[in-house]
């Protein structure tokens, strides 16, 4: 049992949950809860962490023990330091960040994928995650000037559906302009010069959303790349909706129409 904060994993730990270079150049991150660790796939998992007061959690250690992971049991007081949340629930995993191929993004006969440029709120970026699992999308681009995925708050906002969505970082959203147009993806951006209502146009075919940055929305050059740039209609004196809440909006007018 680690007894100690100065132990060299949970030194490690808490680098991971703090910084996004630990992330990258160790190919980690950290989910922490029961529901995080009971929806990870096995194959994700590198080791886990329980804390000494769930040592016996028959749910916990029944998953460790069928799928044979590595585990270390963590004095509570020191669980506490390793946690990035106030009210630690016990458990944290650490888990290998995944590894997409463009392929599959354009799996299917239409792709359906959200485009995030600039996003910086980690709540925003884990709900897209979240609100595109139950729309049916198939995956999600995000600039590398956006939030890191990884990071904790972002896993958080997930609630698991990290562990089902591909996601890529790529250079600009230009560059995957003619990407998108190859694989006959008509890509709408929203903006407050957009000629129709969202509902308006058709997302039968290949869809894929521009999303801007939270304050400044979408770049110039991404706007004017797009095929089609839609409008929200807003009432009262609201100029624009929070950008989770705007790529909810879209996502599940596409999930609408491919009903029928």
């Amino acid at each position: 049992m680690i007894t100690s904060a100065n132990n060299s994993q949970v030194k490690n730990v808490i680098q991971l949950n703090q910084k996004a270079k630990a992330r990258r150049q160790q190919g980690l991150f950290t989910a922490e809860g029961r529901k995080m660790f009971r929806e990870a796939p096995a194959d994700w998992i590198s080791r886990v962490y329980v804390a000494e007061s769930l040592s016996e959690d028959e749910e916990i250690l029944g998953k460790i023990k069928e799928e044979s992971l590595d585990h270390e049991i963590v004095a509570d007081p020191v669980f506490r330091q390793m946690s990035d949340t106030q009210t630690p629930q016990g458990g944290l995993t650490v888990l290998k960040k995944p590894v997409y191929t463009e392929e599959v993004f354009f799996r299917g006969e239409k792709p359906f994928l959200m485009v995030l440029e600039d996003l910086q709120d980690p709540g925003n970026v884990g709900t897209i995650f979240r609100t595109g699992e139950g729309a049916g999308i198939t995956g999600v681009l995000l600039t590398k000037t956006c939030v890191d995925v990884t990071n904790p708050k972002v896993i958080r906002s997930t609630m698991g559906s990290i562990y089902r969505m591909p996601f890529l970082y790529i250079e600009d959203v230009v560059s995957w302009k003619e990407k998108l147009k190859e694989k006959s993806v008509r890509t709408f951006a929203a903006h407050l010069k957009g000629k129709n209502s969202y509902d308006r146009e058709s997302y039968l075919g290949g869809t894929a959303f521009f999303i801007g940055n939270e304050g400044k929305g979408l770049t110039d050059p991404a706007a004017e790349s797009a095929d089609c740039l839609i409008r929200i209609p807003m009432c009262g004196e609201v100029e624009s909706l929070n950008a989770a809440m705007a790529a909810g909006i879209l996502m599940y007018e596409v999930s609408r129409q491919r009903r029928g």
